[in-house]
């Protein structure tokens, strides 16, 4: 965790540091605050990773002498394969295309989540295909 966090709180000085840079010398609002932005995104998951880090035990990805077989978890536990991704995947598409088109088709882009949100709990429940 140790290491994600400091990557990601290096990500966010950077940005900053970039942001001054550019604050002085262009003088130009909306760059700006995307780069604070851009610092932010960096800077908060970074900081709650180095919180968590501190207040769980270690994982071999912080150890320095650890082995792979140290970090390598259950094999064998991979999901199997589904449609209902895929399904919710066109709905959420469907429904940015509602804001484009008008919303006719609004019920096709409904019909798709609420079917692709039945379908995965009802698989993710008996444990296979339905």
């Amino acid at each position: 965790m140790k290491v994600e966090a400091r990557i990601l709180v290096v990500i966010g000085i950077f940005f900053g540091i970039i942001a001054l840079v550019y604050w002085f010398t262009s003088y130009e609002d909306a760059g700006f605050l995307m780069l604070i932005g851009a610092t932010f995104l960096g800077l908060f998951p970074g900081a709650y990773y180095l919180w968590w880090s501190h207040h769980m035990k270690p994982r071999s990805e912080d150890d320095p002498t650890a082995t792979i077989e140290g970090g390598s978890g259950q094999i064998g536990t991979f999901p199997g394969s589904s449609i209902w991704p895929f399904i919710m995947g066109m709905g959420a598409t469907a429904t940015v295309l509602t804001f484009v088109f008008g919303l006719w088709l609004a019920p096709i882009a409904g019909a798709l989540v609420l079917s692709a949100l039945i379908g995965a709990t009802v698989e993710s429940r008996r444990g296979g295909t339905i």
